[in-house]
């Protein structure tokens, strides 16, 4: 359990703090993240920045440093970091040679981003990305799986061929190919606890571990009975050896990670029973790591992660590095070089449009409708979070506030005399920044869609507008996340709604009518959720302990549908 904090919604922002003030001499601060300080006398070189979300360290910021990262992108915990964070730090890790953005294979990490790096491209800045896909629990086709201990090598192979001076496209290449050349399985014997909660996201069963873990407090695949070392460590072998690559050779660099709260003895006894097995099957071990690489905040467990080396990728893991939480050998320190930190971003201040009288009262109702959602999801936050517990990370409940909370600073912010559009543009923008991951991008973006439908200069906003402005707030989200009806997210309260308001509206129900009869259908297809199966997103690997239970994002979803509906009866 954390136990030092003030703040429990601010513990990644000061922990970060902290970080930064004693790595002040290698590393700044930037928008979003942390990027190297450049060395005096080095050349330029591609920009290899990863990220996701806090509680895996020294998974991501720790590795920033010569030969492994140029910068890293910090979201909240467990939380992919939003697009704008990503931009940020590529934009300040570039140094003219390209930028190679790398993560972990969750829904979250892959929009915010493939957002940042379309944005990027737009500047002129060549950006590839390459998304590790090691957990070899998590699905049986490679690129379905999770990214999880296997970030550390694949970070490290591109982090050294950067430092060599090799290409873009050799980095990229290397990247990838360090990927499909990387296995890991792991196992829990304890749930963590999120910052201020007072109980963990998962529970194993007395005498039992769980087989095949996220990084993100996802419980395992499946639980099995606790076991001795010495048939712990057959699991994990025999898990890899039956997965290993098409082409693999004989030459492995192993890692036995630990998750946050397994002793480095444990861990060192482990391996004592791990390195005989692998030898056996005739494996050659190359400088074998062992001790806390990527973390799960205070849970019990470990992982082992073999990558099978070919030349290139061998010189690539004995590379030497230099970061605050990994060395290899001796690098040199950075130095600071006031002239090549200039800042890398200038946005000049967005004109408000004028403004319809029409506009301007939709974007009054607006500002009421964001205080009475800022209300609702701080009342549900807990709640939330043990739903989206039982088959995911536990964080969508404080992912909602933090979005909604931002949402309510930046429409204080806007002034009075805005219209919807412009109101809606400035909400979106700040729930999608401060939020992050998959539902922060979905409803930043949602909402935008329905300020632009609506618009700043309509002479009249009626029940039909609103309705058309709702489908459009549907149709952001189904296109940016790819899911459809039935797939157990927040769809299955939205498109229900989206078809009952506009078959009240077209019957001739007056707005706050239709709105609070579509908003009790929502209610009950939202908990009508229980008894589907997850096909997309980070429950998908547990849809078995998924039924039974409904959609977090869909009873979010549902609430936030019937507060605006109170918001609605009571003008």
């Amino acid at each position: 359990m954390t136990t030092i904090f003030d703040n429990p919604e601010e513990f990644a922002e000061d922990q970060l703090a902290g970080w930064l003030d004693l790595y002040s001499d290698r590393v700044r601060g930037v928008t979003g993240g942390v990027v190297a300080l450049p060395v005096a006398g080095a050349a330029p070189q591609v920009a290899v920045v990863i990220g996701g979300g806090s509680g895996h360290y020294p998974a991501f910021c720790g590795t920033v440093g010569t030969g492994f990262a140029t910068g890293a992108v910090v979201g909240n915990i467990f939380t992919s970091p939003s697009a704008a964070q990503v931009y940020s730090v590529a934009k300040a890790a570039d140094q003219g040679r390209g930028v190679v953005l790398s993560f972990g294979n969750y829904a979250g990490d892959n929009m915010n981003f493939g957002l940042a790096a379309e944005r990027l491209r737009q500047e002129g800045i060549d950006t590839r990305i390459v998304v590790v896909t090691d957990d070899v629990a998590s699905a049986d086709e490679e690129e379905q799986r999770r990214g999880i201990a296997g970030d550390f090598p694949v970070f490290k192979a591109m982090g050294a061929a950067a430092a060599a001076g090799a290409s873009l496209d050799e980095v990229e290449r290397l990247g990838n190919a360090s990927n499909r050349a990387t296995r890991t399985i792991g196992v829990a014997f304890s749930g963590c606890t999120m910052p201020g909660a007072t109980e963990p996201l998962f529970t194993v069963p007395e005498g039992h571990l769980g087989l095949g873990l996220g990084i993100h407090g996802e419980p395992g695949i499946r639980d099995v009975p606790l076991m001795r070392a010495t048939d712990l460590a057959r699991l994990l072998v025999d898990s890899l050896l039956a997965d290993r690559p098409a082409t693999a050779g004989t030459r492995v660099a192993p890692i036995v990670n630990g998750l946050g709260d397994t002793k480095y003895e444990e861990l060192f006894l482990l391996w004592g029973r791990i390195a005989p097995l692998l030898r056996a099957e005739g494996l050659e071990l190359v400088e074998p790591e062992v001790g806390e690489l990527v973390t799960s905040l205070d849970m019990g467990g470990c992982s082992l992660t073999l990558q099978w080396l070919d030349e290139e990728l061998e010189e690539l893991w004995r590379a030497d590095a230099y970061t605050p939480a990994y060395r290899k050998a001796q690098a040199p320190v950075a130095a600071l070089d006031r002239d090549a930190i200039a800042a890398t971003e200038s946005r000049a201040a967005e004109e408000m449009p004028e403004a319809s009288d029409a506009s301007r009262h939709a974007a009054l109702v607006i500002r009421d409708v964001v205080g009475a959602m800022d209300a609702a999801l701080r009342g549900a936050e807990e709640n939330l979070g043990r739903i989206d517990a039982i088959a995911g990370d536990g964080d969508h409940g404080r992912g909602m506030v933090k979005g909604v909370s931002a949402a309510t600073d930046a429409a204080g912010r806007v002034p009075e005399e805005a219209g919807a559009a412009f109101l809606l543009g400035r909400v979106g923008q700040a729930w999608a920044a401060e939020a992050g991951g998959t539902s922060g991008v979905l409803w930043g973006a949602a909402l935008e869609a329905f300020g632009r439908e609506l618009g700043d200069d309509a002479t009249e906003i009626g029940a039909a507008d609103i309705a058309a402005a709702s489908g459009a707030f549907a149709r952001a989200i189904q296109q940016l996340g790819g899911a459809s009806r039935g797939d157990k997210t927040l769809l299955d309260a939205l498109l229900p709604f989206v078809d009952e308001l506009e078959a009240r509206v077209s019957a001739g129900d007056d707005l706050a009518t239709a709105w609070g009869q579509a908003a009790t259908v929502a209610g009950r297809e939202a908990e009508a959720t229980a008894s589907l199966r997850p096909n997309v997103g980070r429950a998908r690997p547990l849809a078995e302990k998924s039924i039974g239970h409904p959609d977090a994002g869909a009873i979010s979803m549902a609430l936030i549908l019937e507060t605006v509906g109170g918001v609605l009866a009571a003008r």
